[in-house]
């Protein structure tokens, strides 16, 4: 590589980076005021909240779920910036699951929780496993190729914006 392909690649590591810990903690300052807002239905005690149990449950999973993956979004963006990958293509792969994860599984209880028959949930619940799927997978990626400093090549990476 020369000099110019190392220094494009590394400011494409860098943005991929912010990109995923920005990301993370918008879905996190999303999914938190979602809790909020439940809680105020819980609190005011909303009939068309507390009257549906499933609506609860799973308006309530996909809260959990989605702080959960915002979460560890931000986290994977922390490690792209401070850790080695000795392959670069798998990153952009595992950054795109690992966001549609966020964005697909606890939609997919958002959504079929706003769209209740008869105690069941919506049909749009089915985006669950979709994102599931992506999420194993974004996981998966990132647990064979992530390495931690100092095992392979050498980390000379300045502090983060």
């Amino acid at each position: 590589m020369t000099g110019m392909e190392t220094e494009t690649r590394s400011s494409d590591d860098r943005a991929l980076a912010v990109l995923n810990v920005r990301f993370g903690l918008w879905a996190l300052l999303s999914y938190l005021t979602l809790g909020l807002g439940l809680e105020v239905l819980h609190g005011f005690k909303v009939g068309w909240y507390l009257d549906f149990e499933t609506r609860r449950l799973m308006w309530t999973l996909g809260h959990a779920h989605g702080v959960l993956l915002a979460i560890l979004v931000t986290i994977f963006g922390g490690l792209l910036w401070l850790w080695h990958a000795p392959e670069q293509a798998w990153r952009r792969k595992a950054s795109a699951c690992l966001m549609a994860a966020t964005i697909l599984l606890p939609g997919g209880f958002l959504l079929g929780g706003a769209f209740v028959y008869g105690g069941d949930p919506g049909i749009a619940v089915l985006l669950s496993p979709v994102g599931g799927v992506a999420l194993v997978i974004g996981v998966g990626l990132a647990a064979s190729n992530l390495r931690p400093p100092g095992d392979g090549e050498s980390q000379d990476r300045e502090a983060p914006p």
